[in-house]
Formats: structure tokens, C-alpha cells, sequence
């Protein structure tokens, strides 16, 4: 419920892959994500609310503007996700404000429509990924404008990137780009949290137990960051070269509201 006791009941999800899913499931089984596991929590307590996710993988923060914004207005929403920039921030030529003016003009024309909108902050790449740490700069850069952003629209922030447990590679899909599914488990929670929704707490920024098998080191590392470049990095710098976009082709895979089924009982 929000603070007058209404409940949400017409939520919209935009942004790119991670609102998509990708990470949580996979294109033949389906996939999940952190945006279906927060209309789960919110059909736990209201079973009428309708969700739509319009997010699709690859886009930048300019073309959620453009091409998810007005169909997003047309649903309605009384409350909406708004999560993109790091395709942005992988790109050679990157202007936080000029990201954080296309998340800013999403944050205002939702609000102004009385939606409440809430975001996150992302967390440093350069945690997981050493060859990433040079985008760390930008990271930082592109979340004090979100932060600025959403204080002038009234926007509610998941600040993921405050806390450690963020690191975990066992949040994380091999990719190491894409929250694998506790990933998501967590960024759902996290937005739960932010919006102070029935059931939410602040268990999502604890760390998670013990490792049964150690982080490797030394040559294993080095031999592990080899083979994660040939797998990701690589075909990922191919697409670039070429031109291409993961997203090529594709469309929402909800782009309607549409009734929420009960979660599955695993996480």
C-alpha cells in the first residue's frame, strides 16, 4: 500500500534488459526478473493489480525515453519502474547528463500523471569485473545525477549501490552484466523496500552466508577472466563493431497490463 492505504494496482516496468529479465530464466522457458517478482509482492497483498513490462534489452537510456515513455502514459500507471543508463555507460562516448536528462524527463512526465516512480542507483562494475573498473567514474557520476533527479520529482531510490553484498558473484549471471536470479530476488526486494510496500524490510542489503567454494586466485583468477572475455566480452564488442544491439529485432514481451499470477515458490 502507499502512505494514504491505495494500493497499486496498474503497474509498468521500463528500461532495458535487467527490467526485461535477462539473467532470470531464459528466452525458451521464459524469463522473470526483478520487475515480475515486484508485481509477485504486490499481488500477494492485492490480487487485482495488472502489470505491463515494456523494457527491452540493449537500449539506451534515449530510446526508453522515446520509444517506452508514451505507451507507458497510456496505461496509467500508478506506479512505475524506471531503471536504465548502464547500457550508456558501457558506451565510448557517454554524457551522464545527458543520460540523466532522459531519466529525468521520464521521472517528471510519470509523476506529473501521479504515478509514483522509483529507480535505483547501480552498483561499480569494477567489483566483479577488473577489466570494468575504468567505468567506475561513470558509475558514480550517473548515480549523484539519479539521486539529484529523483529528490526533485519525488522519485524513491533503491540504493543498491551502497552496499557490499552488491559484489557477491552469486548475485550475478556468468555474464557478470546481468543479475542472475537472486540478483533479481534482491532488486525486487530492494524496490519493495524503497517504496515501503506490506511485507518489505532491509533484509536484501545483508550479506549473503559463506562461500562453500572459495573465490579463485592467482593464475585461476587470470585464467578465469580469460575465459570470461572470450565467452562475453568478446561477442559483446562484436555487436558494438558491427553496429548491432542484443535488442535488434525485438519488442516488449508484456506491453499490455495483464493480471499477475501467483509466485512460484522458488526464489
Amino acid at each position: 500500500m502507499t502512505g494514504t492505504d491505495t494500493p497499486y494496482l496498474r503497474y509498468v516496468a521500463l528500461g532495458d534488459s535487467q527490467t526485461e529479465g535477462v539473467g532470470d530464466g531464459d528466452d525458451t522457458t521464459g524469463l522473470r526478473g526483478f520487475a515480475d517478482r515486484l508485481a509477485e509482492h504486490l499481488a500477494l497483498h492485492h490480487p487485482a493489480v495488472r502489470y505491463a513490462n515494456l523494457a527491452v534489452r540493449g537500449r539506451l537510456a534515449g530510446q526508453v525515453h522515446a520509444q517506452q515513455l508514451p505507451p507507458a502514459l497510456a496505461l496509467r500507471p500508478d506506479l512505475a519502474t524506471v531503471v536504465a543508463g548502464v547500457n550508456d555507460v558501457l558506451r565510448p562516448r557517454f554524457d551522464a547528463d545527458e543520460v540523466a536528462g532522459h531519466l529525468e524527463a521520464m521521472f517528471s512526465a510519470l509523476t506529473a500523471r501521479g504515478a509514483r516512480v522509483v529507480t535505483v542507483t547501480f552498483p561499480d562494475p569494477g567489483l566483479l569485473t577488473p577489466l570494468a573498473r575504468p567505468l567506475g567514474a561513470r558509475i558514480v557520476a550517473l548515480n549523484d545525477r539519479i539521486r539529484e533527479a529523483a529528490r526533485r520529482h519525488g522519485v524513491a531510490v533503491a540504493e543498491t549501490a551502497h552496499h557490499s553484498v552488491v559484489g557477491d558473484p552469486r548475485l550475478w549471471s556468468p555474464d557478470r552484466l546481468h543479475a542472475g536470479p537472486l540478483g533479481h530476488q534482491r532488486i525486487a526486494a530492494a524496490l519493495a523496500h524503497a517504496l515501503d510496500l506490506p511485507g518489505s524490510d532491509d533484509a536484501w542489503t545483508r550479506p549473503l552466508p559463506p562461500a562453500a567454494t572459495p573465490a579463485p586466485t592467482g593464475w585461476r583468477a587470470a585464467t578465469a577472466e580469460l575465459r570470461w572475455a572470450g565467452a562475453f566480452l568478446g561477442p559483446w564488442l562484436g555487436r558494438r563493431l558491427r553496429g548491432r544491439s542484443s535488442g535488434d529485432g525485438r519488442t516488449a514481451r508484456r506491453p499490455h497490463l495483464l493480471p499477475v499470477t501467483t509466485p512460484p515458490a522458488t526464489p
